[in-house]
């Protein structure tokens, strides 16, 4: 390709309905079953595509790991996204964020945040899919930050890691206990947190 030209082939993978086939059957599989536990020829034989097609969509599985995860993160933004938008307080919109991570924990066949899931099985620092992981959960933090900030200001920071972190509990427990009784504690650990932190913030001023 000389330069100035513009290779329409460049954009073609990325649209292509076996691409997508490819990531849809990853996204799945990856979940249900873990990443290093499913290999490419699975992968390949579930989407239906030659080996020559899987490649030349993702040069190798862990680009393909990479995109599942970039995949489920967009899916993550868009449903806490809308949660916010649909209401006119922060201590609402924080609430919205629970009853969506509680919605997910009783969605038949969950297992667990994707993230932490990927994780426990990529722990170098230094691995494309990891820092994929700390991204996700960095955007996840500043979302509840800005959010928290509107509540109490001096302590957002605190507070918005401990959404966190009760988020973080919730969704390991919800598949291996009663997912009603993990998200009814959710809730009440984070209704607890945002009400508390406004009640400090309102005695400050």
């Amino acid at each position: 390709m000389t330069r100035g030209t513009t290779d329409t082939r460049a954009s073609e993978p990325r649209t292509s309905e076996a691409r997508q086939r490819l990531l849809s059957t990853a996204t799945q599989i990856f979940y249900a079953d873990g990443i290093h536990a499913v290999g490419v020829d699975r992968i390949i034989a579930e989407a239906k595509v030659t080996r020559a097609t899987f490649y030349r969509h993702f040069p190798s599985k862990d680009d393909l790991v990479v995109t599942y995860l970039q995949e489920v993160h967009q899916m993550d933004r868009g449903a806490i996204t809308a949660a916010i938008a649909a209401h006119s307080t922060a201590a609402d919109s924080l609430l919205a964020i629970a009853d969506t991570i509680a919605a997910g924990i009783k969605r038949p066949g969950f297992r667990g945040c994707a993230f932490l899931n990927a994780a426990a099985e990529f722990p170098d620092v230094n691995h494309p899919v990891h820092q994929q992981i700390i991204a996700h959960r960095q955007w996840f933090l500043d979302t509840l930050t800005t959010l928290m900030a509107q509540v109490a200001e001096d302590s957002s920071d605190a507070a918005a890691r401990h959404f966190v972190m009760l988020r973080d509990g919730a969704m390991a427990a919800g598949c291996l206990f009663d997912p009603d009784l993990v998200v009814d504690t959710f809730m009440r650990g984070i209704e607890g947190l945002v009400r508390i932190h406004g009640q400090r913030e309102q005695a400050t001023q």
